[in-house]
């Protein structure tokens, strides 16, 4: 059994493809355009990590709620007192990266001031699944009349456009990857009048070749035989310099002389080079006593003073 203290716990890998990398549970990511973008951020409930970001005007509001199955909720309106125009939503097992996509993409658009988040979504849904099919992911025809779905090629993962969809509050588009289930179907779904580069960005992010990071233990139990995991290396090691290479030289150097001969030169001379000066100071003064004793003073007689 695992546990904190072991190396395996805290390895990290890269997981191919993204899209089944599962969530963190914690989100920095999709979040951080609006946290540099330093809009009024409302804590709704700090042991539970809900937090509303709203657009200084009010037509942008971005929910994140982390005790909900759907994490991330964004909603556009054309007047913040008025009806949304429209509305997007990702669960609990989508990547957070993915939803960066979305996020960065929305916060670029408010930025340049150009409404761009509110335009008209595209008469063609070959707009939004582009990223896709240029990706390689093709149409799955057997789905219903009135539906398109492109499939990714391992079938895990897909985008299902539903044209019939006329309301502005139907889900007309869905975003999946995962395995039907609680824990390993991952769902992004948008409303009808949602803009097609928003979603195209979103699924453009999906279909990224590029892996993620994650500890294994993170991703969902039902996703872990279908993704590819690879240990992420430790960086190599700093590039001695020349001095480092002279140093390892001569410790090197000195260490065969000690382990050669001792009638050898080069190791006579490497004791003598290294010998400790105080230890041979020490040795000297011990020898010379031997040889010379000093004579003991002569007794003097009473009454002689020095």
């Amino acid at each position: 059994m695992l546990t904190p203290e072991d190396d395996a716990y805290w390895r990290e890998y890269h997981v191919t493809p993204r899209y089944l990398a599962g969530s963190l549970g914690v989100d920095d990511t999709s979040l951080r355009p609006f946290v540099d973008l330093d809009w009024p951020r409302h804590h709704i409930d700090d042991d539970l990590g809900k937090d509303v970001f709203v657009s200084p005007d009010g037509r942008l509001r971005i929910g994140f709620f982390g005790d909900d199955y759907i994490l991330w909720n964004i909603a556009a309106y054309e007047d913040p007192f008025g009806p949304r125009r429209w509305a997007a939503t990702f669960n609990q097992n989508t990547p957070p990266e993915i939803v960066a996509a979305f996020t960065t993409t929305l916060a670029r658009d408010y930025e340049e001031s150009n409404n761009r988040f509110l335009a008209r979504p595209p008469l063609r849904w070959s707009e939004q699944t582009q990223p896709l099919t240029e990706a390689g992911w093709t149409r799955d025809w057997g789905t219903e009349i009135g539906t398109v779905e492109i499939i990714a090629p391992d079938k895990q993962a897909g985008i299902l456009v539903d044209v019939r969809c006329q309301d502005p509050e139907d889900e007309q588009c869905l975003l999946w990857s995962g395995p039907p289930g609680w824990g390993t179907r991952a769902e992004a779904t948008f409303t009808t009048r949602t803009p097609g580069h928003l979603i195209a960005a979103t699924a453009a992010a999906m279909a990224d070749p590029a892996p993620l990071v994650r500890y294994e233990r993170s991703i969902p139990r039902g996703l872990r035989d279908l993704v590819q995991l690879t240990p992420v290396e430790p960086p190599p090691p700093a590039k001695p310099t020349p001095l480092d290479v002279r140093r390892t030289a001569v410790s090197l150097a000195v260490e065969r002389a000690f382990h050669g001969s001792s009638t050898n030169p080069r190791a006579v001379a490497a004791r003598a080079r290294t010998t400790s000066p105080l230890a041979a100071s020490d040795a000297r003064p011990t020898a010379l006593a031997a040889r010379h004793v000093p004579t003991p003073a002569t007794p003097r007689g009473p009454g002689r003073r020095l």
